[in-house]
């Protein structure tokens, strides 16, 4: 027996249940690791809550991490017990041992540690489709970022910098301000105490933005529509402050012939060359300096409850890891 956190019925943090389960032998095309660290991400939050649907309840959250490969089961050959492994989009991760499909596995570099890959694996995918591929950034891009402390923001917000974007970026303190000044943004805007359209229109001297990557959902819209210059491209990538209701495709129009685009991880790396393409353009962004895996908080995985609470307070930033 290990153990791993189930939620029996949706709802709040208190549905997450660390308990005792058994495991069973890796099946056709399945890795069974030992994992060294699990990955927090807003997507577990979705799941957790009912708002994205597990395919059946009990079920066990968590979409990220990383360890070693202790089995393999038939018709796998890519993988080998001692392995060290990191996967992503492959929702039962908050568990000490568990069987992953291999398709979705990934072979980790030397010189990455496991806790920086599970750091990473989902929210820096997560990034490299959102400037490499949503939007292709180029030097003299102008991009707004919504919550740029936050895991995914940290890591967009450098990687669009180091592609010559000018990258504004919205936080909730200055203490988050400090941080993503020093993770890439070259303006920011406490969005408690300023406007944030109104010090968009000041900082882009009324130009605005060719894109705004928006991960917070329901309190950012359609504000963040007033931020694109025409003809830009609104990414709606995350829901943090609850999903948007009754979207209004003709403000598109109204607004400039704007673009709106609710992309997600999973359709970019479907197939299993694009996974290997997107995870290794992230590899190489990391191994070369060009981007840093901020990891703020770790908890105990039985302490998982705490972490979604800190999680949905929005009191962590970077990256959140829980450690079994």
């Amino acid at each position: 027996m290990v153990h791993a956190v189930r939620v029996h019925q949706t709802g709040g943090p208190e549905v997450l249940t660390y308990e005792a389960v058994e495991v069973p032998p890796p099946g056709r095309g399945e890795v069974q690791i030992r994992q060294t660290a699990i990955g927090l991400n807003f997507i577990d939050v979705y799941f957790r809550t009912g708002l994205y649907k597990a395919a059946s309840l009990p079920f066990i959250p968590g979409n990220e991490g990383a360890g070693v490969v202790e089995a393999v089961g038939p018709d796998v050959n890519d993988f080998h017990p001692g392995d060290r492994v990191a996967y992503a989009m492959a929702i039962g991760a908050y568990a000490e041992v568990r069987n992953v499909p291999a398709a979705v596995l990934l072979h980790l570099p030397a010189s990455i540690d496991d806790q920086t890959a599970a750091a990473m694996m989902l929210k820096g995918m997560t990034a490299q489709y959102l400037v490499r591929r949503t939007h292709h950034i180029k030097p003299g891009d102008v991009i707004l970022v919504q919550a740029a402390a936050g895991g995914v923001g940290l890591i967009l917000c450098q990687w669009a910098k180091n592609l010559g974007a000018t990258v504004i970026g919205t936080v909730g303190s200055k203490d988050k301000a400090e941080l993503a000044l020093s993770h890439g943004c070259d303006e920011v805007i406490l969005y408690r105490d300023e406007d944030f359209v109104h010090r968009v229109k000041e900082i882009t001297a009324g130009k605005l933005c060719d894109v705004v990557y928006d991960g917070v959902g329901q309190a950012t819209y359609p504000a963040s529509l007033d931020c694109l210059k025409p003809l830009g491209l609104w990414v709606s990538f995350g829901n943090a402050s609850g999903a948007i209701k009754n979207f209004d495709l003709l403000q598109l129009s109204q607004k400039g012939s704007l673009f709106a685009t609710r992309p997600t991880l999973a359709t970019f790396v479907a197939k299993r060359h694009d996974l290997v393409a997107t995870a290794n353009d992230l590899f190489e962004a990391v191994l070369t300096g060009a981007v840093k895996i901020p990891v703020h908080q770790t908890y105990a995985l039985k302490d998982v409850q705490k972490a979604h609470k800190d999680l949905e307070s929005r009191k962590t930033t970077g990256s959140t890891l829980l450690l079994p």
